[in-house]
């Protein structure tokens, strides 16, 4: 007799994918780790196979001989619009790990993660920059968060490159004085920008790096640099202004409502973005309550299978508990 699982919960994301398999009760049966899931650099079918490897992980690692998955609840990186989660959802059906599948953007794990209820906004800012938002009835507000073609600013990567803009002009005269002349190329050890660009642009320090840059400006702002220091506050509008639109979107700025921060860029806790933020939504949303995640976004994508299988709140309690 095959071990009864209730959800295949999915959380990938551009460096590492975490599954857990969750029985009908809440139980977390059993874990795996894979890659990362890069489905426009590799292809779907490649990025799938990659899943594949840390679903079968999983399965192995069960107590017992697994029988038929009721769902699969898969959160993945770069499923930013509504026609990459058909594809991604039609791909992962065609590999029969359970009789249903939904596919969802990976920040909608973080947001599940972080709330008690399917109800709230998410914003996530790593590499990048994206807000998510959810109400028990099944709408959803988001964005297409691609880029600045989409019309985001922000995320690790995005700061890095604009702390470079301005010390490359501060220190050609091009633009006004700022430690960040000094911070960014000292990071790697070189003395001035054009040492970090001649670096960057030839290759000898490689160009995804640029993200370990992102706490370097942090880090020139608390010192009290005026340039920084206004990157920073940059960052903590674009946050409030998706906040406060899915907000708006769901009908949730006139009551209490969670506004969940995720990404290693928020969950760093600086303390000038955290009080700005914290300022900038009392003004936009003054009921909103924000709530830092720190539960693994993996545990989301696990309470969005329950939810859509109507486990009671007992179970989701309990899978939630298993988390710390």
């Amino acid at each position: 007799m095959g071990v009864n699982a209730s959800v295949l919960a999915i959380d990938a994301g551009n460096s590492k994918t975490d599954v857990a398999l969750i029985g009908a009760d809440g139980t977390v049966l059993s874990t795996a780790r894979g890659g990362g899931f890069q489905p426009p650099a590799v292809g779907i079918e490649t990025a799938v196979d990659a899943l594949g490897a840390a679903v079968e992980q999983a399965l192995e690692r069960s107590s017992g001989p697994v029988g038929p998955v009721t769902h699969v609840s898969a959160c993945l990186a770069n499923a930013d619009l509504p026609v990459e989660e058909e594809q991604l959802a039609a791909a992962l059906r065609a590999r029969g790990w359970g009789a249903t599948v939904e596919v969802r953007n990976d920040t909608f794990a973080i947001l599940r993660a972080g709330v008690d209820e399917p109800r709230g906004v998410a914003v996530v800012c790593g590499a990048g920059i994206n807000c998510v938002g959810m109400v028990p009835d099944g709408r959803t507000a988001r964005f297409p968060a691609i880029g600045r073609i989409s019309g985001d600013w922000g995320g690790g990567a995005g700061l890095a490159e604009e702390a470079m803009w301005f010390a490359a002009r501060a220190e050609d005269g091009r633009g006004e004085p700022t430690e960040l002349v000094r911070t960014l190329p000292g990071h790697f050890g070189l003395g001035s920008m054009y040492a970090l660009i001649e670096a960057l642009h030839l290759g000898r320090v490689e160009f995804e790096r640029r993200h370990e840059l992102a706490p370097v400006l942090f880090a020139t702002a608390a010192a009290g640099d005026a340039v920084a220091g206004a990157l920073v506050d940059r960052l903590a509008e674009e946050v409030v202004a998706m906040a406060s639109v899915a907000l708006g979107r769901l009908g949730l700025l006139d009551e209490p409502a969670p506004v969940v921060l995720g990404g290693s860029v928020l969950a760093a806790r600086h303390p000038q973005l955290d009080t700005r933020i914290a300022e900038l939504l009392a003004a936009r949303a003054p009921k909103a309550v924000i709530r830092v995640v720190t539960q693994p976004p993996v545990l989301g994508a696990a309470l969005l299978g329950l939810d859509h299988t109507g486990a009671a709140a007992p179970v989701h309690e309990r899978l939630r508990a298993q988390y710390g």
